[in-house]
């Protein structure tokens, strides 16, 4: 069965850059142990999404239409559909003492935030830092290895579908759903934490 634009599915992935085979993220908890990418409190398994709702980066959501449940699938990802093209204007020179006022001693490779965005120090040197704005996997072609493990149909797992990705460590089973012809109900029940802490 192959799935479409607006189509409810979990889907598994891991995705890797081209040229390094390096992993950068994926819903496998062995595959992120693996690769360093581990974190405690990540929900791992293969995740709710609507195709072509933007839930996954922008080319991997467009390869995925048309794909056939069940079946795994390596996709190659250009640059300007994943992280986009690098652009050096987002390269720029701070002085050091612009870091320093704040009590960051910079080197590279540091992340920081300036200005809301983050950055990461390339090079410092003579009192100048230079750092760039491009996301680190910007100008990258990436591999996607995929598989739609399953497309969800009934009205109700499709709202617990998208619960599930927006809410990750709700439990499902406190929920309580009703879908009407216009309109879904939606009972949270006793949660273990406050639902703005359960993303």
């Amino acid at each position: 069965m192959k799935v479409a634009k607006g189509d409810v599915v979990r889907l598994h992935y891991t995705g890797k850059v081209k040229e390094t085979g390096e992993v950068f993220d994926t819903t496998y908890e062995e595959v992120a142990k693996e690769a360093g990418l581990y974190r405690e409190e990540a929900v791992y398994g293969a995740v709710p999404i609507i195709i072509g709702a933007g839930h996954v980066l922008k080319g991997l959501d467009e390869a995925l239409e048309g794909l056939e449940v069940g079946k795994r699938y390596e996709l190659e990802i250009p640059p300007e559909k994943g992280f986009g093209k690098r652009d050096f204007k987002l390269i720029k020179t701070l002085t050091l003492g612009q870091f320093k006022k704040h009590g960051v001693y910079p080197f590279p490779g540091l992340e920081v935030e300036i200005d809301g965005k983050r950055a990461r120090v390339l090079s410092v040197s003579s009192g100048r830092v230079r750092v760039d704005f491009n996301h680190p996997l910007a100008g990258k072609t990436l591999l996607y290895e995929v598989e739609i493990v399953e497309k969800i149909d009934d009205p109700i797992e499709q709202v617990k579908g998208l619960i599930e990705l927006r809410l990750p460590k709700a439990n499902m089973e406190r929920i309580q759903i009703e879908v009407g012809e216009k309109e879904v109900i939606i009972d949270f029940g006793e949660q273990e934490t406050d639902p703005k802490h359960l993303a």
